[in-house]
Parts: C-alpha cells; sequence; structure tokens
C-alpha cells in the first residue's frame, strides 16, 4: 500500500469500527477502504504512541504509519493464531529496530545491549513534567531495548507471557527470564540515580507493583503531549 493510501480523518470512524474486529478492519482497509484504515488508525493509535514515545525522540507519527501499514502489507503472511495486538507489536518492534539501524547507519546493533539513552538525548521535558513518571522513564531508557520492551508489554500493556514471547520470537521461558533480568536492570538504575528515585522505589512493595501504579500515570502524561 502506498503512502498516499493513508487514511484520513473521517467522522464515521469511530461508528465503523464499533462493531468490526481489528482484523476485519484491517483487511477491509487492505482492499482501499480508507474510513476502515481510519477506524484501526483511531483505535490504535494511542497504543502505538505510547510505545514508540518512551524510545525515541521524534519521527512517531511517521513510525505509526510505518506500523499500520507494515501490518496492512504483511497480513497474508500472518497466521492470526494470536491476536491483533500480538501483531500490531510485533510490526511496531521491527520498525523500531529499522528505525534505529537507518539512524546509527548500522545493521550490527545488539538489542540486547544498546539502550535508547544511547541513541538519544534525556526525556522531553513535556513528558517529564511529573517527578515520578520522569525518574522512571529515564531509568527505562538506560537499560536494553529488548529489556525496555518486554518490561513495557507485561507492565503497561498487560499482555501475557504466551503473546510477549510471539512479540519478540523467544520461548515463554525465555520470556520470564527475560522479565526478571529486565526489572534487576530498572532497579540498578533507579537506584544509580539515587535521591528522589531511591525515595520513590521504596514507597512500594516491589519494584513490578511501583510500575503497574505508574502505568496509568504513563498514559496520561504521553497522551498530553499530542495535545
Amino acid at each position: 500500500m502506498r503512502v498516499d493510501s493513508w487514511p484520513v480523518a473521517s467522522y464515521g470512524a469511530a461508528r465503523v469500527s464499533e462493531d468490526r474486529s481489528d482484523f476485519e478492519l484491517l483487511d477491509c482497509w487492505g482492499t482501499g477502504d480508507l474510513v476502515a484504515g481510519n477506524a484501526l488508525f483511531e483505535r490504535y493509535f494511542d497504543t502505538l504512541y505510547r510505545f514508540f514515545r518512551t524510545k525515541v525522540d521524534h519521527d512517531l507519527q511517521d513510525l505509526i504509519q510505518r506500523t499500520l501499514l507494515g501490518c496492512v502489507e504483511g497480513r497474508a503472511r500472518f497466521r492470526r493464531e494470536s491476536s491483533f495486538r500480538t501483531y500490531l507489536f510485533q510490526t511496531a518492534r521491527f520498525q523500531l529496530y529499522a528505525h534505529y539501524r537507518e539512524l546509527k547507519r548500522s545493521k550490527d546493533l545488539d538489542f540486547a545491549v544498546i539502550t535508547a539513552a544511547d541513541l538519544f538525548a534525556s526525556p522531553s521535558g513535556v513528558i517529564a513534567q511529573k517527578q515520578d513518571f520522569r525518574m522512571l522513564l529515564e531509568a527505562l531508557r538506560r537499560i536494553p531495548v529488548d529489556h525496555q520492551i518486554v518490561l513495557e508489554l507485561s507492565f503497561w500493556e498487560e499482555l501475557s507471557g504466551p503473546e510477549i514471547a510471539q512479540v519478540l520470537a523467544i520461548p515463554e521461558a525465555t520470556v520470564r527470564s527475560r522479565l526478571r533480568r529486565a526489572s534487576e536492570r530498572l532497579r540498578e538504575e533507579l537506584e544509580a540515580l539515587g535521591g528522589r528515585a531511591l525515595e520513590l522505589r521504596e514507597t512500594a512493595d516491589d519494584l513490578q507493583e511501583w510500575a503497574m501504579r505508574l502505568s496509568e500515570l504513563a498514559r496520561q502524561e504521553i497522551g498530553e503531549t499530542k495535545c
């Protein structure tokens, strides 16, 4: 699908989406139905915005469009044995890594090592207005991208172990071990930030509980950046 087939705003999109599944909208968009495409865009814009906003500092709209267009173009290859959200995050991860490789002009980036902080500056002032979220975001961007993704899919998007395994194309047992290691790394980064971060960290029984409490704050913060 060409970029000029990207959907435009439509007041009927929300009504169209009410009774149609994600895959129905995707298939209709693939045959040229731009109202269906706009409905799918509206349904998942916030999800994709949240996914990319914590990992890049620019080109968000472009990455969102690339992801949804990638879903359309690859729909025939997807077996649909899992949810559309799983397919969406698979495609988003692919687009994110392609963006990083293009940015660094290298095909050999190791996402088990490289971090968002290696590629971009510290979180922007807009997204970091609330101190709690600023600390969490800064720590997240200082752990390897693979670890950041697995934490966010678990804590914020509430994907199950099998779903995360499909997104990352790894065994479910590996997801569990990666989550443990990612949590340890995040804890270390929070402690390395010191001061206020340590105070915040000690207000929860464990890191996951604290991060889960911040998930709604993260949604609000990221939503505010679109206004």
